[in-house]
């Protein structure tokens, strides 16, 4: 049996509210915190006052729905949280409470080396002297662990003192770092549908003992679609970057991502844009530079959408050989690629500080259960 959000939500959407009439879900009394562990689902309905008189019998139908439009093995009896909007309200926003910044870092489409982005851009942090963790959720592609040498760890769980299961993530290169690949067959191909994905990735960010973080990267899989939404809804998102390639169709979809971010509906801050092989150098030429994308393709999309570049990072060969070694280049610091990962990294850090002196603080984005 597999169970996901989406058909927890199916099964809701039978339960009307007696007070107006509207099923919960629509009426947006399904708290967004829907937690599936195998047949075991629980979550909260949430009623404007304490002393609300439906409260027990709506939560007693929700329950009953699940177990008629889902089946009767859905562990979900004693599992619904009755809360009240004023509880909701004074909760933390944030579900990393010692993380300073989150970072999520993106692109239209596959192939224009995001992971080799972050996993660079993380380690530059570190080499800067900040605690860094990085989180691979790209849940289909994985390959953070490749690029950090770290494709045999298993990394392990401890248990806190209230009883919950904490994993502890990998640390290398002064990272501490996580990736669905640590827990999934290296040889066979990943197939969840997209509510089974962001249930693991949340489990991914929640159940881990990140500790204190200035910044936390993410590695977001390429595109738009269910894994960005439960990202901006499960937590402040501090700011996102765009890494694209100088080509017409890298920037086309390029552009889509940064819009979906800036939609007034998300509104997470778009901190800036990075042009990948903005340029081929050979080693035996490092002054010459061909452009075999096209030339500032980024820059000029940046210029356009009003988002600062933060850098452009040549096509050379170096990088790629440091990643499939799993030693990224950004260790080395005195080559002309660690250099300008380098320079990256402080230029974030520049236009997080920048960020979070002239925006409010982050928030977890609201979308409607109808959407």
């Amino acid at each position: 049996m597999n169970l996901y959000p989406k058909l927890i939500l199916d099964a809701l959407a039978h339960v009307r509210y007696p007070g107006t009439g509207k099923d919960i879900v629509s009426a947006g009394m399904v708290q967004d915190n829907i937690r599936i562990d195998g047949k075991k689902v629980s979550f909260s309905l949430i009623f404007d006052k304490p002393n609300d008189p439906f409260a027990k019998s709506v939560a007693k139908a929700a329950e009953q729905a699940i177990l008629t439009y889902i089946s009767e093995e859905v562990e979900i009896k004693g599992n619904i949280n009755i809360v009240f909007k004023e509880q909701v309200k004074s909760k933390p926003v944030s579900i990393l409470p010692n993380v300073k910044n989150i970072i999520a870092v993106f692109s239209g489409k596959g192939g224009v080396g995001k992971s080799t982005v972050s996993s660079n851009l993380a380690i530059s942090l570190a080499s800067l002297g900040y605690k860094v963790g990085l989180l691979d959720a790209d849940i289909h592609g994985p390959s953070i662990p490749k690029m950090f040498g770290v494709e045999d760890a298993a990394p392990y769980v401890e248990t806190r003192e209230d009883g919950k299961q904490m994993v502890i993530p990998i640390e290398k290169y002064g990272v501490k770092l996580l990736s669905i690949g640590f827990f999934v067959s290296q040889e066979n191909a990943l197939v969840w549908r997209g509510g089974m994905a962001s249930n693991a990735l949340k489990q991914l960010i929640t159940d881990v003992n990140w500790g204190e973080l200035d910044f936390f990267v993410m590695d977001l899989p390429p595109g738009t679609g269910d894994i960005h939404l439960t990202l901006v809804q499960t937590m402040g998102i501090t700011g996102a970057i765009a890494v694209t390639t100088p080509q017409d169709v890298a920037l086309a979809d390029a552009r889509k991502g940064i819009n979906m971010f800036l939609d007034e509906k998300i509104n997470v801050p778009v901190l800036g844009l990075i042009e990948n092989m903005a340029w081929f150098t050979p080693a035996e030429l490092p002054e010459n530079k061909y452009y075999i994308f096209g030339k500032n393709g980024g820059k000029k999309l940046a210029e356009e959408l009003n988002v600062p570049l933060l850098g452009q990072i040549p096509l050379v060969q170096s990088i790629r050989e440091s990643g499939d070694d799993g030693k990224p280049i950004a260790v080395n610091e005195n080559s002309i690629a660690g250099l300008a990962f380098r320079d990256l990294g402080i230029k974030i850090v520049e236009q997080v500080e920048v960020r979070n002196k002239t925006k409010e603080s982050t928030k977890k984005v609201e979308i409607s259960s109808n959407r």
